[in-house]
């Protein structure tokens, strides 16, 4: 398995710059494709972008709504924001966000919430599901065929703040990135989650965006600086994680999106500057595209 964890990462070609969000855009999360589009998410003006030679708004979401993780439904044609007030200066506080289905023309479809609090962060879709994730207690929600509503998929204490999810290959678990706690999966049918160590037997913490390739998952480590982009292979009793090296540093990455041939991910996200006095920023965020010319193993 080592062995086929340091391939995976080595079948990475060089990364290209596919997309610019202007500096205007002070704090982007997020980050959708469907192949053709690129979408990012603007958390402070609430805007969705869709951005190719350039950027242009599709949607604005209501006050007490900034959009934080995006993914790309392809089943049904539609982008799911992951939406909450944050606590950053000049957003009102609230008690609930929203998950939100929007149309490629920027009409929302959809809007979804607990009746618990509930703080979205992150957001992935797969062919069985729809799994959001509330990093400030650690609970993954989905929206599961023929079934109403949002409904916790992990137990209450787990986690502590989840951030990215993946439905694994076999329908029956969510890989999980917690912020605190490291990678877990969670058995859908038991609500167990079981955190993966790994070979060291520490865990794998900061890890932020995660997307399933295949057989393996690719995530954003932005625990220190620069970022770092992280192979894992995910085996019954652990992990086995090595950094992409062909990669270059990654400033300030949040986010990462899988498009069927390449991996996109936000870098210059604009977090580290956000607690300085508003002000234009001085340098743009920019969609990374890190191609897999091997594909991804089925």
């Amino acid at each position: 398995m080592i062995a086929v964890a340091i391939a995976a990462a080595a079948a990475v070609a060089q990364p290209n710059v596919v997309a610019t969000v202007p500096a205007e855009h002070r704090l982007v999360e997020g980050v959708a494709t469907n192949g053709r589009s690129i979408w990012v998410s603007s958390v402070l003006d609430r805007q969705i972008l869709e951005c190719s030679r350039v950027c242009r708004r599709i949607a604005t979401l209501p006050v007490g709504l900034n959009p934080l993780g995006i993914a790309w439904d392809w089943s049904r044609d539609l982008l799911w924001v992951a939406a909450d007030c944050l606590d950053l200066p000049g957003i009102a506080k609230c008690s609930r966000g929203a998950l939100l289905a929007i149309s490629p023309a920027g009409r929302v479809v959809w809007r979804l919430a607990p009746k618990a609090d509930f703080h979205p962060g992150d957001v992935s879709v797969s062919l069985r599901a729809v799994m959001v994730s509330d990093s400030r207690n650690g609970i993954v929600y989905a929206l599961l065929p023929r079934r109403a509503g949002l409904r916790p998929v992990n137990r209450s204490g787990d986690g502590k703040s989840a951030q990215g999810t993946a439905m694994a290959g076999d329908g029956a678990h969510v890989i999980v990135a917690d912020y605190s706690r490291g990678i877990g999966r969670i058995d859908m049918k038991t609500g167990v989650t079981s955190w993966l160590p790994q070979q060291d037997g520490k865990p794998l913490r900061g890890i932020d965006g995660i997307a399933r390739c295949g057989d393996r998952y690719f995530g954003i480590y932005n625990g220190t600086t620069p970022g770092r982009l992280f192979s894992i292979a995910v085996e019954q009793e652990g992990i086995t994680a090595h950094e992409v090296v062909s990669a270059p540093p990654l400033p300030d990455p949040t986010q990462i999106a899988f498009d069927g041939k390449r991996l996109l991910a936000v870098a210059n996200a604009g977090w580290q500057d956000i607690t300085q006095p508003p002000k234009r920023r001085s340098a743009p965020t920019r969609i990374v595209a890190i191609p897999l010319p091997q594909g991804c193993a089925s």
